[in-house]
């Protein structure tokens, strides 16, 4: 079995907020990656999703995202994405995912309701 392509870079953008590039392919592959990614970004308040280099996303993907999702609110940090395609904007609406993480257009957007957290 091929392994998906995932790129996940974690940065700094304001105090107590970082930005997590997901680049490529988020699926069942993606765990430890996106394990990884999150550890680095666990000491801030705000956690950013950028989904613009996003190639593909499956439904394990989605379920790696839930799984994020529950370790954010565990920690009391807020998590926020930008980036998305109408697709996947979709698919965010019909799980429900979008009532949990605040889903933005640009990246301005997003720092500006992570500042506000």
């Amino acid at each position: 079995m091929t392994q998906a392509k995932l790129t996940l870079n974690v940065r700094p953008a304001l105090a107590e907020v970082s930005i997590i590039d997901l680049i490529g392919d988020v699926t069942g592959t993606a765990d430890t990656a996106l394990t990884d990614a999150y550890d680095n970004a666990k000491h801030s308040k705000s956690i950013i999703l950028n989904f613009s280099g996003l190639e593909y996303m499956n439904s394990s993907g989605i379920g790696l995202l839930v799984t994020l999702l529950i370790r954010a609110q565990r920690q009391g940090q807020k998590l926020l994405a930008f980036g998305l395609t109408e697709h996947y904007r979709e698919i965010f609406e019909l799980t429900r995912l979008n009532e949990a993480i605040g889903l933005f257009a640009t990246e301005a957007d997003a720092l500006a309701a992570a500042k506000s957290h």
